[in-house]
């Protein structure tokens, strides 16, 4: 179980490096920049989150730190699709992070769905 958090604590930092990214090469507009933060914001707090969330002090802590995870993870979805959808990143595909950020999202709303049956 330990082994499993460690390699999702890993895919959260990687996603967070790839979140910095693209809020780098969205900085040249004034719309690039709003919407560079919000999604610099809410990506890179997935990580920090889940971290929290494995230090928890209680199943009902965790469990609620998880829902924040899913939370900021659904916000950083709409954001990578509205760049890719305004076609706001003509060097890069988002394809890939908005992928990543699907499957994450999913791992994380299964763990809440299993940490709630095991209450």
């Amino acid at each position: 179980m330990e082994e499993k958090a460690n390699q999702i604590s890993e895919r959260f930092l990687a996603y967070a490096v790839e979140i910095v990214k693209v809020t780098t090469l969205l900085r040249k507009t004034e719309t690039g920049r709003e919407i560079a933060g919000q999604l610099l914001r809410s990506g890179t707090s997935v990580g920090a989150n889940y971290e929290e969330a494995r230090g928890a002090q209680s199943r009902a802590d965790f469990l609620h730190k998880l829902q924040i995870v899913l939370k900021e993870i659904r916000e950083s979805l709409f954001w990578l699709r509205l760049i890719d959808k305004s076609h706001m990143l003509k060097e890069q595909n988002p394809n890939k992070i908005i992928n990543e950020t699907r499957e994450l999202s999913n791992i994380i709303a299964k763990s809440i769905v299993t940490a709630k049956k095991n209450k």
